[in-house]
């Protein structure tokens, strides 16, 4: 799908808009509905995933793509005349490696085209404002930038005392009236307004029952993140702002992903009685704190010699974003550093469902299987090859190969294998080697 000249022109308009919210922050805007055009209908149509699964209208990308300008046509009038509704989100339940389920929400496609054109005009307003600190959901920002952060405030800055923080279902819980008041500060066009409410109260169809939302927008949804932003900024970011500028004694840093955030602190008064705000703060808007992920430890460049002074031992670890962060020393110079290691739980869990695809594929051929155990590997080293993690990602490799191995063996009763030669090329050929693919910060940001 090419760009024609008039979705050049709309993205224009979108960096005008993001101009005008730049240059005035107090800035309201009241007219942003004329931005929804068939030609952007187009454009967000062709960026949705093509394989996702299909809602409760049973539309999937390819289905809905027949006869697509007449269907946009009519979608878009539908918006223009305050005419559209949208369809409940088909709720279904996948494990989390605790054993617990989680729900996600898989909105129809129509829907999905509409929420991607309220992505695009809602960024070019709040990319604005969000804070510096603030990695999920953003543009030119990810999980790795996010752990850069945390990995230069601990080892650069005076930081001694870390608190992690997660919030309990926050994606579940999201007042939907505060959600309008925060919305309201920078928009006051009612059509745009009213489009989003309506996508927050549109319900929820689980096992064929469908039920009101009163509360929470449906973590899978193309604008949840983004809405969750907005929320967490007015909730979070700007209060956490002011409180380190007024009532904090020492340096204080944050990096928020989401919901998921870590504290960095000088002092640990100043971490103590930030804890106790926090929770205050997020009670104030109907959020709770999740006390089973939220930590406040001793973490950074003297917690090692203050504990062993005290003997209370090796400082704490904890986890973020899929990463164990301990205490450590180079081997070099024996300098501090943050060690970061893949969570035990998270190694186990995507070893445990490769074994389980090996199992359900015993019948296809060796390359076949190699194929897609290479495609696995490179995308689970692409995300955890940091520096200090070669070690654990080798044994992830290595149990790789074991499981193929037993997989190969079972293929026939009668004993008959692939002949190690071949395996040993299969492997050296289908399952690559780990290296370091994220450099450390000061190292990738030097130049």
């Amino acid at each position: 799908m090419t760009m024609t000249q008039s979705i050049t022109a709309t993205f224009t308009n979108l960096t005008r808009l993001h101009t005008a919210a730049k240059r005035d922050g107090q800035l309201c805007f009241n007219n942003l509905m004329h931005f929804v055009t068939e030609n952007m209908l187009s454009k967000a149509y062709g960026a949705l995933n093509r394989k996702a699964a299909e809602g409760v209208d049973g539309e999937s990308w390819k289905s809905y793509g027949e006869n697509l300008p007449l269907k946009l046509k009519d979608l878009c009038q539908r918006l223009h005349k305050n005419c559209y509704k949208p369809q409940p989100v088909k709720r279904i339940w996948i494990p989390k490696s605790n054993g617990q389920e989680r729900p996600i929400g898989i909105t129809s496609l129509e829907d999905k085209i509409v929420q991607q054109v309220l992505v695009w005009i809602l960024e070019s307003i709040y990319e604005n404002d969000f804070l510096g600190f603030s990695y999920g959901f953003r543009p030119k920002r990810n999980q790795h930038r996010a752990l850069d952060a945390v990995y230069m405030a601990i080892t650069v800055k005076k930081v001694s005392w870390v608190l992690d923080a997660d919030i309990q279902g926050f994606f579940d819980n999201i007042n939907h009236e505060w959600m309008m008041k925060f919305l309201g500060h920078r928009i006051s066009d009612p059509r745009i307004l009213r489009l989003i409410k309506s996508t927050l109260k549109a319900g929820v169809v689980d096992q064929g029952c469908k039920s009101r939302t009163v509360v929470g927008t449906p973590q899978g949804a193309v604008i949840s993140p983004l809405l969750g932003n907005i929320y967490l900024h007015y909730v979070l970011d700007l209060w956490v702002q002011q409180w380190r500028q007024r009532h904090a004694r020492g340096e204080v840093y944050v990096v928020r992903y989401a919901d998921d955030t870590v504290f960095c602190f000088q002092y640990k008064a100043d971490a103590e009685r930030f804890q106790k705000a926090f929770s205050e703060r997020l009670a104030d808007f109907k959020l709770t704190v999740n006390q089973d992920k939220t930590q406040l430890i001793e973490f950074g460049r003297f917690a090692e010699l203050n504990r062993r002074v005290r003997k209370a031992g090796k400082p704490q670890t904890f986890d973020f974003l899929g990463f164990t962060h301990i205490c450590s020393r180079r081997r070099s110079n024996n300098s501090f550093t943050v060690k970061r290691k893949t969570i035990s739980k998270r190694q186990r869990g995507k070893l445990n469902s490769i074994k389980q695809v090996l199992k359900k594929n015993y019948h296809k051929k060796p390359v076949d299987i190699g194929k897609w155990l290479k495609v696995v590997v490179q995308g689970y080293f692409n995300y955890y090859a940091v520096p200090g993690n070669t070690m654990v990602l080798d044994s992830f490799r290595t149990a790789v190969i074991r499981m193929w191995i037993k997989s190969m063996r079972r293929r026939s009763q009668k004993g008959k294998t692939v002949p190690w030669r071949r395996f040993k090329r299969l492997i050296e050929y289908f399952i690559p080697q780990a290296r370091v693919m994220h450099p450390y910060p000061n190292q990738r940001l030097c130049v």
